[in-house]
């Protein structure tokens, strides 16, 4: 090979090795930038994680917003907020003020026992009941069910009194009750799959939007405010006129109670 030949190859292969190094110099560069490039969008999107997450814990929980809501009181209401909700004749003279937190277990037991009777007395005109709802539960044992529920329970009163009154029986059932420390009232596909229970509440589009809605959870705060000033210190606990009764499990012990407290 003469030497001119030999020294234009080794230019060639200095050339094909220049090229390929710069090549694969490229290469590595534009990996680099992918890498780069991939590192900044996981920054970001941690970045943007956590200031959505800061954002969400920041933000107002559905009670808290009800504080500030606009009042919406049902109907069948009376008083300051509608918190005054009185039910049975109205030539009744007589008028039982019904104290419940609807977690309450003792409550449960009250209503399956002695509510029929109550309900019969009140059908009567014996007497016409005020019923106070509590949520002070949710405090004690977290959770939003008490609050819930009786938020559920306006909607209810607010189809009727009747709807009221049989949805109230419907929650404190020994069937759908369930124990204070289970907050399954928190939850709305509960309370309404309770609600079907209750023919007026049945497939009632409005009382379930009202419910879904937290349409009377302003509501639900402002009555449970005035348990909390009511100076009572649990429930059930009954007043006949404003004078405290003592709260009795069996409907003859009950009606024994209610007829000293009518007598004066």
């Amino acid at each position: 090979m003469s030497s001119r030949n030999s020294q234009a190859n080794k230019a060639a292969a200095r050339e094909r090795l220049r090229a390929e190094r710069e090549k694969q110099a490229k290469k590595a560069k534009a990996r680099r930038q992918v890498l780069v490039a991939g590192a900044v969008v996981a920054v970001l999107a941690v970045a943007g994680g956590v200031g959505y997450l800061v954002v969400q814990s920041n933000k107002p929980s559905e009670w808290e917003k009800a504080a500030d809501a606009t009042l919406v009181a049902p109907k069948n209401t009376s008083g300051d907020n509608g918190t005054t909700v009185v039910i049975g004749k109205a030539d009744a003279k007589k008028t039982l003020e019904v104290y419940e937190d609807s977690r309450c277990p003792v409550c449960s037991q009250f209503e399956q026992s002695v509510g029929p009777q109550i309900k019969k007395d009140v059908d009567a005109g014996k007497y016409k009941i005020q019923y106070i709802g509590a949520t002070f539960l949710d405090k004690g044992f977290g959770g939003t069910g008490a609050k819930n529920a009786l938020s559920a329970l306006g909607a209810a009163l607010n189809v009727s009194p009747e709807a009221f009154l049989e949805y109230k029986t419907a929650l404190y059932s020994k069937e759908n009750h369930p124990e204070e420390r289970d907050d399954k009232f928190g939850k709305d596909d509960y309370l309404l799959k309770i609600a079907d229970q209750v023919p007026a509440l049945k497939g009632n589009a409005e009382f379930k939007k009202a419910v879904e809605d937290g349409t009377y959870n302003r509501w639900a705060i402002e009555m449970s405010k005035v348990f909390d000033k009511s100076g009572m210190t649990g429930t059930p606990s009954l007043k006949m006129d404003g004078k405290k009764v003592e709260v009795k499990m069996t409907p003859e012990e009950f009606t024994a109670e209610v007829d000293k407290a009518i007598a004066g």
